[in-house]
């Protein structure tokens, strides 16, 4: 609980310093600067300090519970943590101000907790009880991650030397993709074929399109790589074709457990995750275009990799957030007591009310950020981050709530 609990306190820092950030870079985003440090900077917030920080700490849980694998070494998993956590953080900044001395800090914490996590978690899937469709989502990640990893060393050699030169568009192309698609694109998928039918309580819809989605996706960004590092365009067309295959298959996936469920009430935690889901179809629309047009519309390219990453990603694990946090908070505070006293259910541990307050100001958020990015506005763009940013401090609000075990009425 302890493990999951400081990278979770850790992942909320990051997410509303990648808000406050997401303010301040809105003129940069508006005319299409995806390649500005302080916009890189704001995307490591979100990516390293929000999601992969998220997802570590999900392991902790996650692992014992749906593949019956602990950990191999809690104290290492600390480890991972104290050295993960604080780098990420300072590679951000370093990137954001371009300053070598926070960039070499930062990347050689931020190595060294994704070798130890690699290293902890892939040490203990051997072990698992279960190889199913949740086991080689996890293997299949963490491959991704550690490329991902490499692709970021190679993006921060290149911004000393500049030996990449006209590639360098291209390599972020890729570094974007292995990192969000690979990387936690495929560990959602993994972790909402187990979680998605019982936050849904659905029954009967078997999971054919899990498995399709893991087979697609990997080749997919596996053929994007290629096709990009060797200017192939049928190679690079033909990944972006298995991307989207994929993409589509976990989305009908999603849709199946969601037209199962036997509460036909979907809480806000679904919400949230249904809206997110809505915004992936959007950035898998805009998908071919980016790929069409390429540099020639760096709006169009800046518009789909907000949409994807903000209202796709960050929204949805938002969304189990509300599901898994809650779930712990209840376990630590009321685990071993017994009587008749009334104990609050973990959905009171939070206000439902708030936070779908908190869903519409992020969903309408992405929505002018992808809208002002499109037209290019600055106004649109940065009431946009306003919107964004206010929910998520609601979000932060109802996360602390839960923490301190509050009861909402």
């Amino acid at each position: 609980m302890l493990l999951a609990g400081e990278h979770f306190a850790a992942a909320m820092l990051y997410l509303i310093a990648g808000a406050v950030g997401l303010i301040w870079i809105a003129p940069e985003l508006a005319i299409g600067a995806y390649l500005s440090p302080h916009v890189a900077g704001v995307t490591h917030l979100f990516t390293l300090g929000w999601l992969t920080t998220t997802i570590f700490g999900a392991l902790c849980q996650f692992q014992l519970f749906a593949l019956a694998a602990p950990l191999r070494s809690t104290p290492l998993a600390h480890a991972t943590f104290w050295t993960f956590a604080p780098g990420a953080g300072i590679f951000a900044c370093g990137v954001a101000d371009s300053s070598t001395m926070l960039h070499h800090a930062g990347i050689g914490l931020v190595s060294i907790g994704v070798v130890l996590a690699v290293a902890n978690i892939g040490s203990s899937l051997p072990r698992a009880r279960r190889h199913d469709e949740t086991w080689a989502a996890v293997v299949i990640a963490l491959s991704f991650l550690a490329s991902t990893l490499v692709l970021g060393v190679v993006l921060l050699h290149n911004i000393h030397t500049g030996f990449l030169a006209a590639a360098r568009v291209r390599v972020l192309a890729i570094h974007l993709h292995v990192a969000i698609v690979g990387w936690v694109l495929v560990m959602i998928v993994g972790v909402s074929h187990r979680l998605l039918p019982m936050f849904l309580f659905a029954r009967g819809p078997e999971a054919p399109w899990t498995r399709r989605a893991l087979g697609a996706l990997p080749v997919g960004v596996l053929a994007l790589a290629v096709g990009l590092a060797t200017e192939r365009v049928a190679i690079t067309w033909a990944g972006a074709v298995a991307i989207e295959t994929g993409v589509a298959c976990f989305l009908w996936q999603a849709f199946s457990f969601y037209r199962a469920r036997v509460r036909k009430k979907i809480d806000v935690g679904m919400r949230f995750a249904a809206t997110a889901l809505v915004y992936m179809t959007t950035a898998a629309v805009l998908g071919p275009f980016v790929l069409a047009r390429g540099a020639e519309h760096p709006r169009l390219a800046t518009a789909y990799i907000t949409v994807g990453l903000l209202g796709g990603i960050v929204m949805y694990v938002s969304g189990f957030f509300y599901k898994i946090v809650p779930l712990l908070a209840w376990t630590v505070r009321h685990r071993g007591r017994a009587g008749g006293e009334r104990l609050p259910a973990p959905a009171e541990l939070f206000s439902a009310r708030v936070a779908l307050v908190q869903l519409v100001a992020m969903a309408i958020g992405v929505a002018l950020l992808g809208i002002g990015i499109g037209i290019g506005s600055v106004s649109i763009t940065r009431g946009g981050a306003l919107l964004f940013a206010g929910g998520v401090a609601l979000f932060a609000s109802q996360i602390g709530r839960v923490a301190r075990g509050a009861i909402a009425r």
